[in-house]
Parts: C-alpha cells; structure tokens; sequence
C-alpha cells in the first residue's frame, strides 16, 4: 500500500508518466532518515515594491526519505522533512540618512516532495538527485533589526513605510520548492549536496482592497547539505 501510494504521489506531481501499469519495473523499499543544514538567500515580493538587498538566514531540520521503484533508469520516491528557517528581509535604504533595517522571520516548515534519481543504484557511488512539491510553514515568532538614527521617515524612498513594526497578520504560508544536487552514497551513509528555489504562494500581510499592501511573498535559493542513513534498504 504504501508502495503505490508513493508512486502515485510522485506521477501527481507530474514526474512520471500518468499513469503506471500493473507491474512495476523493479519495485523498491528503502526508507531513509537523517538530518540537514544549509543557508537561505532570502527575499519578499511586496506590492508596493520595497528595494532590498539579499537577506542571509539559517535553515536545519530532519529528513525521511522512501524509495519506492526504479522506472526505467529512474529511483522514484518521496522525500518529506521538517525544517526550523529563518526567513524575512533586508532593505537597501538610500535617502542618505544611514538607517538600515532587517526582519527576521522564524518558521517551521514542511515540504513534501516527490524525489527522482539518476545515477548508481548501488551501496556506494553517486547520484544526479531532483526534488519537487508542495512545502507548508508556520511562522513562530519574528524581529526588527535598526540601525542609525531613525528620525525622518519622510525621505524614504516611494514613502514606503508602512511595514516599519508592522508585523506578520498570517502565521499559515505556502508554496511550492523544487531543486536538484547530488548524493555521494558511501559505507557511513548518503551525503546530498543539494540547491533549492522556493516560491512562497501565500502572503503575510493581509492584502484586502482597504491594505497597504496586495503583495507580501517570501521566495528564496537554499543551498543545503542533508545526510541521511537506511533504516530499511
């Protein structure tokens, strides 16, 4: 059962063909756990647009992963984690009064993925690894950061100031993540060395006709270093 089910969360994703006839190729069952760790590169689409720089911010968490069938050349599974991230903003302020600002916003995010491998399927050597799905996050708790005198807001550029201790009115995000790399399968256990790009689906500020703001997105590139160990090969 959970075979198929797997299979058939991969085909939806639109990874494998859409629909997989009665035998399989070559049927799997290796379940995988482990940790991973990375950076994000951080930033938020706002309508009104607020000019930024790139925003650098921790991510670590847990990772399970399930091999279900080899398709042709292709490893097919799911790979599911559960992340602690820090994700926010940093402004480039230019009206000449030195202020800086950043924010910072603490998650705990879920992607589900459907995973795809290319390469050795043996105990040892390397694989060619794609990642891609859905990814849900709840938003903990989060932060200003200021810098420099702070007197006159009127100079700030396009007169956006509204966000300035505005803080988050939805805790819920979503969106979809997807990103490839490549897994070094050794005798310890398997290290994925791994770029992803998230688009965040869902906005943090309420976007009404009567706000401020129509457009409050996160997006971001995650570079990350997962290691994970069979519990089932």
């Amino acid at each position: 059962m959970r075979k198929h089910l797997c299979c058939w969360l991969t085909a939806l994703l639109g990874l494998l063909p859409a629909v997989v006839y009665g035998q399989l190729q070559d049927q799997r069952n290796n379940l995988s756990v482990g940790v991973n760790g990375g950076i994000h590169l951080n930033t938020v689409s706002f309508e009104p647009r607020i000019k930024q720089g790139t925003s650098i911010a921790p991510t670590l968490g847990v990772t399970a992963r399930y091999i279900c069938e080899k398709y042709f050349k292709m490893i097919c599974g799911v790979q599911a984690e559960i992340n602690y991230s820090v994700h926010g903003w940093k402004e480039n302020i230019e009206d000449g009064t030195g202020d800086t600002y950043r924010r910072k916003m603490n998650y705990i995010e879920i992607p589900v993925l459907a995973h795809l491998a290319f390469g050795s399927d043996r105990n040892r050597g390397a694989r060619f690894v794609l990642n891609l799905g859905p990814q849900i996050g709840f938003l903990l708790s989060e932060s200003e950061e200021k810098g420099g005198p702070w007197t006159d807001l009127s100079l700030r550029a396009g007169g956006v100031t509204q966000q300035y201790g505005y803080m988050a009115d939805k805790k819920f995000a979503y969106g979809i993540t997807a990103g490839g790399g490549a897994e070094i399968r050794t005798g310890i256990g398997h290290f994925v060395i791994e770029a992803r790009y998230y688009l965040g689906l869902s906005d943090f500020y309420n976007n009404t006709k009567k706000d401020f703001f129509s457009r409050s997105g996160q997006s971001a590139i995650t570079a990350k270093l997962t290691y994970l160990f069979d519990l089932i090969k």
